[in-house]
């Protein structure tokens, strides 16, 4: 089973920018919080969140192309491999997730972004955010208009919950991380 350490190894050998790191980072903490919520290995989950776009700062056109065999021969299990290649599904493949553990990459991964971006916008970030609020700047399309609302919908319809559930699970699951995910916000 892939480890947090295992997984901290492989993808720090091949990501460097301090964006996708953090990005790594939200995506583990939130995935942590979604093991929680399913009785699963909140370690392992949060492994697979962290390690989950090992080829994007190198390959970025070709994001998912770089992963399966590159993270089998370095060991990494074949259901773990298939968790992160399903968080491309419908965007750069067709892996189509089917586990708890794939729906849940697939929908954080987007989902994080948001909760990240409206946290940014607080004085107190992340520590005081409420679902309700977050819900607000959900359904603003121009605010973080980067970030696909449609696939945040969709997985949370393949996870049979509501958008304001996994937001909740995963802001109250980022929450006691906010100093390592840079959202401590201005007034410490």
């Amino acid at each position: 089973m892939l480890t947090l350490e295992r997984a901290t190894e492989l993808n720090d050998s091949q990501v460097s920018e301090p964006h996708l790191i953090l990005h790594a980072k939200n995506v583990m903490y939130a995935m942590g919080a979604m093991a929680d919520y399913f009785g699963e290995d909140r370690e392992h989950w949060m492994a697979v969140g962290y390690l989950h776009d090992y080829d994007y700062e190198k390959f970025p056109d070709e994001h998912l192309k770089h992963t399966e065999k590159e993270l089998l021969a370095s060991g990494v299990e074949e259901k773990d491999v298939r968790a992160i290649l399903s968080h491309g599904y419908g965007v750069c493949n067709d892996v189509l997730p089917e586990t708890d553990m794939e729906k849940s990459l697939f929908t954080v991964d987007e989902l994080t972004g948001i909760i990240q971006a409206c946290a940014r916008m607080r004085p107190l970030g992340i520590r005081d955010l409420e679902v309700k609020s977050f819900m607000k700047k959900f359904k603003d399309k121009k605010f973080a208009a980067k970030c696909d609302r449609e696939l945040i919908k969709k997985g949370c319809d393949m996870l049979g919950m509501e958008v304001s559930k996994a937001a909740e699970i995963c802001i109250e699951g980022m929450k006691p991380y906010a100093k390592d995910i840079e959202l401590l916000g201005t007034e410490q």
